[in-house]
């Protein structure tokens, strides 16, 4: 028996494409590519974690209109595989576990704030937000139903992904568990 909000869920349409660019400049897509193509790596021999780079989220079944693509993203206990959208009801509700945004000089702190809020309401359990241009990292932890803070990042190891962040004299570095710098295109 097929109840009225799986048929009305069935005919909402999820748009693979926001029409916006996935980065507004070249050093954004740089890092970008970086981050995604490092924890695609990291997680290429495990058949349960999905990594996707600027691809829609949508958590909200019957909703198309709440969605949000963030620049990288890691789904544990999904399957790879190739998407047009991230559909979190077709995905057995997992949200993604970590998302990751590069910032680009259009973005504004109203923006990041809204997606902030975004991730920690639709339970993305680590967030982290990196500014090329001022060589700045910040990252979030969900404590209970909140995004707290990393309050010292340099050094910082993601509980759920294992990498470390450093912070030299210029710029972002991030090592694999194994000690490996993320290797660049």
């Amino acid at each position: 028996m097929t109840t009225s909000t799986q048929l009305a869920s069935q005919q909402v349409i999820y748009p693979d494409s926001d029409g916006q660019p996935m980065a507004d400049n070249t050093k954004q897509f740089r890092w970008i590519v970086t981050i995604q193509g490092g924890l695609d790596a990291l997680f290429k021999d495990d058949p349960n974690v999905f990594v996707a780079g600027d691809l829609l989220w949508y958590p909200v079944e019957g909703d198309n209109k709440t969605r949000i693509a963030p620049d990288a993203m890691v789904v544990f206990g999904r399957p790879k595989g190739d998407r047009g959208s991230y559909q979190q009801c077709r995905e057995d509700n997992i949200p993604p576990s970590v998302v990751f945004e590069v910032l680009s000089p259009g973005n504004r702190l109203p923006e990041m704030l809204n997606k902030l809020r975004f991730y920690e309401r639709y339970g993305v359990e680590e967030y982290y937000m990196y500014d090329p241009d001022h060589e700045d990292l910040a990252g979030w932890l969900r404590s209970e139903d909140q995004l707290r803070e990393i309050e010292t990042i340099a050094g910082w190891v993601s509980p759920r992904l294992g990498i470390r962040f450093e912070l030299p004299n210029e710029g972002l570095e991030i090592y694999r568990p194994d000690g490996q710098k993320f290797a660049t295109y």
